[in-house]
């Protein structure tokens, strides 16, 4: 995912992508930690909502589902992800924008965004893209408006150390460096975010998964 290099889709080769939504349902109880995710977002009526490297949409629709009336954007590079993101839309009657791009370089104006929700995409980042990427949703949100990020975290314990090789032997070391070392939140606070904070972190069998949160003051 890197500007300098071929798009990697998120099980990192393709032909795995159609594997990915019922995977995640299997490990990680993908639709619990997006649920929790989408509640701290606390989403209301008329808002703007960007899920930052939508995937497959599952957060997308989670979000959409919760707040009906607000107006929710997925974004992604991937254009296969992107198709069976407009199916499940479609199967499920949801009013979502879907559109084609990075997460460091969005095509949307500055200020566009209340809420910016995003999970399990920073950790195929490069350190350089995760800054421009954090930059980026500074730069989108409106003042007041939160970030709100699923993603790898640092292992509590030597257990989920060695649960999350198994990530990084798939996704890369150096993307999931800054997972691993608990840079994260000293990122946001780089990009602007001055409040960031982990707010809840929990045991998987492939490592540690933590939620953050963050606004623009």
């Amino acid at each position: 995912m890197d500007t300098k290099s071929t798009y990697i889709p998120a099980l990192r080769f393709s032909f795995l992508t159609r594997l990915y939504d019922p995977l995640m349902r299997a490990a990680l109880k993908e639709e619990k930690f997006k649920r929790r995710l989408v509640e701290q977002a606390s989403i209301q009526p008329g808002q703007r909502v960007l899920d930052l490297g939508c995937g497959t949409a599952t957060l997308t629709l989670l979000a959409k589902q919760a707040a009906p009336e607000a107006d929710v954007v997925g974004l992604d590079g991937d254009p296969a992800v992107l198709h069976i993101a407009r199916e499940k839309a479609r199967q499920g009657g949801a009013e979502i924008s879907l559109v084609e791009g990075m997460s460091f370089s969005p095509p949307f104006p500055p200020e566009s965004f209340d809420r910016i929700v995003s999970s399990l995409v920073l950790h195929h980042l490069t350190t350089e893209n995760k800054r421009r990427t954090l930059e980026q949703a500074y730069r989108l949100l409106k003042p007041g408006g939160t970030l709100h990020i699923a993603d790898w975290g640092q292992a509590q314990n030597a257990l989920m150390r060695v649960a999350f090789l198994g990530v990084q032997l798939l996704d890369g070391f150096t993307t999931t460096a800054d997972n691993v070392a608990g840079r994260l939140i000293p990122l946001m606070r780089e990009a602007g975010f001055a409040d960031a904070v982990e707010t809840h972190r929990e045991m998987t069998v492939f490592g540690t998964l933590a939620l953050y949160r963050a606004t623009r003051l």
